[in-house]
């Protein structure tokens, strides 16, 4: 196997809690100060059948170049909340949108997170990268909460491209400088993660936090 040089990390899920409850506390909140007549799990529920389709049709692996536009979360998600408020004729999609990503940038490390990083940092002669599907609204302040440093941070919205699209991770080798086959990337989602770092020959690790 060839040897390792760059370590780079996934965000959400990966080094940072961003399960179902953080979404439906914000949702709850919200409802509330919108006057929604839905509980946070309830909305969550409704939007959860329309975004994951929107994830799945954003990229075209069978051809990258002819991919859909680019949208930020913000705007797909603003779209979304639209299509489950249109319905009950109440509510501000926008407002919940960026309430959303607000949010995100405030997601807690793993208990494992700091201190993995940190022994990797000082015991391994590794470059060190994240690459995120987020908005960098959301990414930007996270990655200065962790205080760690990185050699490489790039955000779907910084490449106007989402995982798994192997142009993605083919710009984050290129700003650390390594070849694919030295590099190591690590993260929770198999579509996301796993076949996108697998498709630009990249080692691969899967965090498997829910025992799938």
């Amino acid at each position: 196997m060839p040897r390792i040089t760059a370590i780079i990390f996934d965000m959400y899920e990966t080094l940072v809690h961003n399960d179902p409850s953080l979404w439906i506390n914000t949702l709850n909140e919200v409802c509330e100060h919108q006057e929604i007549p839905l509980t946070g799990q309830e909305l969550w529920e409704q939007w959860r059948t329309i975004d994951p389709k929107s994830r799945q049709m954003r990229t075209n692996l069978a051809n990258p170049e002819k991919s859909p536009p680019f949208k930020t979360y913000e705007e797909t998600w603003t779209n979304s909340f639209g299509k489950v408020l249109e319905k009950i004729g109440k509510g501000d999609p926008k407002a919940i949108a960026k309430r959303c990503v607000s949010e995100t940038s405030l997601r807690k490390p793993f208990p494992e997170t700091i201190r993995t990083i940190t022994d990797l940092q000082t015991k391994g002669d590794f470059s060190f990268g994240i690459l995120s599907n987020s908005d960098n609204n959301a990414l930007n302040p996270l990655i200065e909460t962790l205080n760690l440093n990185f050699d490489a941070v790039l955000s779907s919205e910084s490449a106007r491209m989402y995982k798994p699209d192997p142009r993605i991770f083919r710009q984050m080798l290129r700003l650390l400088g390594v070849e694919a086959e030295n590099s190591l990337y690590v993260g929770d989602s198999q579509w996301d993660d796993i076949q996108g770092g697998k498709l630009v020959g990249m080692q691969v690790a899967w965090v498997n936090r829910k025992g799938n």
